[in-house]
């Protein structure tokens, strides 16, 4: 399983929201990285991020999911599992 990234904040339900998902398909480890406490960490984000200032912003590997919603809508697809599993997304 590739290493699961999440930026967080203190109180953030979105983030107890993606966690919940990620642990139901199998997940037992997640990097949560916290940008309310450290200013230098929320650069990082914003850098990866490609500019999205929305906590959580999870990584799957080197894939940027998005948040929760972005999260959410990739499991719908179908998509969640095998990215977890290490098989790139389509192009």
């Amino acid at each position: 399983m590739p290493p699961i990234t999440m930026y967080t904040s203190g109180y953030c339900p979105y983030c107890n929201m993606a966690e919940r998902l990620l642990k139901s398909r199998g997940v037992t480890a997640i990097e949560k990285v916290r940008v309310d406490a450290d200013p230098a960490q929320m650069s990082a984000m914003l850098v990866r991020s490609h500019g999205r200032r929305s906590v959580p912003q999870i990584f799957i590997g080197d894939t940027h999911i998005g948040g929760f919603d972005d999260l959410a809508a990739l499991d719908r697809a179908g998509g969640l599992v095998p990215l977890l599993q290490g098989t790139p997304p389509a192009a």
